[in-house]
């Protein structure tokens, strides 16, 4: 099981998902806040997760936000 960081419902999140061959699987999510990611490392992670995953949550379903 895999994890990063993404804007899920316009807020902060971590998302796991399963690592499978062809399109990844969301498991589930849980909202957080930046501020408790202090180090220069994960601010970057968030900086760079972000920027690629967007997700709208509704009724158990994710979907994509280009």
């Amino acid at each position: 099981m895999g994890w990063c960081f993404a804007i899920i419902n316009n807020k902060l999140a971590e998302i796991y998902f399963d690592d499978a061959k062809g399109e990844p699987k969301i498991r589930g999510h849980c909202y957080v806040k930046k501020r408790d990611y202090e180090t220069k490392k994960e601010r970057r992670w968030i900086k760079d997760d972000t920027a690629k995953f967007r997700f709208a949550y509704k009724k158990s379903k994710y979907r994509r936000v280009l």
